[in-house]
């Protein structure tokens, strides 16, 4: 099984279909909401080059924002 992490606030609607996505195919995820999380954010941003969210982390595998293709291509679906 895939480690996934995903970089996320609570404003942004894109974070959320990233999860709702998620949870529909039942794959596991570590959010990590980077608002108020200075070190977080740094991570996020050290992994992407970037700071905008979303951000997901599949086996060390980074797509920024929600690209369903390469979501599902990282997690082989």
């Amino acid at each position: 099984m895939a480690k996934v992490i995903v970089y996320s606030t609570s404003w942004c609607p894109w974070c959320s279909r990233v999860k709702d996505f998620l949870k529909e195919k039942k794959i596991p995820f570590k959010d990590i909401n980077v608002e108020n999380n200075p070190e977080a954010a740094q991570e996020m941003a050290n992994k992407s080059g970037q700071m905008g969210v979303p951000v997901i982390d599949i086996d060390g595998t980074i797509i920024v924002g929600f690209n369903e293709p390469e979501i599902r291509k990282a997690l082989k679906l």
